[in-house]
């Protein structure tokens, strides 16, 4: 498994830009106004207005990844028990495991 990169969330992009480029030095790749600002290329942080898609982003932070097979991770990841204490600290806002079953990838 590669880390690929990081998307967050945030009411009011500019400042959250801000911070990212000018405090942190980490360099602007592209952005679209009111809608997202990318920084770096491997891995990448991408910052996004909350609500700028049409699927709830208020509140979630994404991580992305890559597999070199994206089944078998799903797989691995669905058969997982969500009770075990690891589980419950690394999946934020009470996502459970099983919620990747029947998730279709094309």
């Amino acid at each position: 498994m590669r880390l690929r990169g990081f998307e967050l969330y945030f009411e009011d992009l500019e400042p959250a830009k801000r911070f990212y480029r000018d405090t942190l030095g980490v360099e602007l790749t592209s952005e679209q106004a009111g809608h997202h600002a990318q920084f770096g290329a491997s891995p990448f942080l991408s910052l996004e207005c909350k609500g700028a898609e049409s699927y709830p982003s208020r509140d979630k932070a994404v991580v992305f990844v890559e597999v070199p097979n994206l089944q078998a991770a799903v797989d691995r990841l669905a058969n997982l028990s969500c009770s075990s204490n690891w589980a419950r600290q690394a999946v934020p806002h009470g996502l459970c495991c099983a919620t990747l079953r029947g998730t279709t990838y094309s």
